[in-house]
């Protein structure tokens, strides 16, 4: 993943931070963003392996 490709959406996730009475540090958005990215992507190989359907559900995560 590139630092410009960002999988949250920024001011939602600062939003809730500040709302809990914290700061975001600045390698924060970037580490929760590639936790996300392979989220995905651990779901998409396992709906692959399983084959027979195309769309990622809850289960999948």
């Amino acid at each position: 993943m590139s630092m410009a490709e960002t999988m949250v959406v920024v001011s939602k996730v600062k939003k809730q931070v500040k709302e809990a009475g914290f700061r975001t540090g600045g390698d924060y958005i970037n580490a929760l963003s590639q936790k996300v990215e392979e989220m995905v992507r651990v779901s998409i190989e396992k709906v692959k392996a399983a084959g027979g359907k195309k769309t990622l559900g809850a289960e999948d995560l």
